[in-house]
């Protein structure tokens, strides 16, 4: 048994250039209040920050010149990695739920999957709905067609929904995709 170690790829994070890794000749300087101290060499700006047991980071290296403000270091990068968890904790990933149906279903059972389908849909998610034709249920594309038909027209009658993908037949399946609007 062979176990694959594949690694996830990591968001390119910001490198902030602070203290001697400047290497910019001069640099606007922001105090740590944000005022302005003007346009220094970055040896007068480092040694500045350094009087007040501080550290000078450069903000915004496109500028001309570059700015930077005096800051503490370690406290700056803590709030942008906490700012960072925290959007991507609100994020959401649109998934592609799947609702498998096929032509003998009992009007139970498409009630369930209606449920199904109304709670991924509020979740955000898409659906995708699938009729699976098995032997003699292939010459019976059209009735599968009708079916997805009214089961989406049974769903739009809670949730308004439009299609991503309209019904089409892949093979022995009759595939559609709906999201919410």
């Amino acid at each position: 048994m062979r176990i694959s170690h594949k690694r996830k790829k990591e968001d390119p994070k910001k490198e902030y250039l602070f203290n001697e890794s400047i290497s910019f000749p001069q640099v606007f300087t922001l105090d740590s209040n944000g005022s302005s101290l003007g346009i220094l060499n970055t040896a007068d700006a480092i040694r500045k920050a350094r009087e007040q047991e501080l550290d000078l980071v450069v903000i915004n290296p496109k500028a001309e010149p570059p700015i930077a403000k005096v800051m503490d270091f370690g406290q700056f990068r803590y709030s942008q990695e906490k700012e960072q968890r925290i959007r991507k904790a609100h994020q959401h990933v649109v998934d592609t739920k799947v609702v498998r149906m096929s032509l003998r279903i009992g009007k139970h059972d498409i009630d369930i999957r209606k449920n199904q389908t109304l709670k991924f849909l509020n979740e955000g998610d898409k659906v995708k709905i699938e009729i699976v034709l098995r032997g003699r249920e292939n010459q019976q594309g059209g009735l599968a067609f009708d079916q997805v038909k009214n089961f989406i027209a049974d769903v739009n009658t809670a949730v308004v929904t439009r299609f991503e993908q309209a019904a089409e037949r892949q093979g022995n399946k009759i595939t559609a995709i709906i999201v919410k609007n």
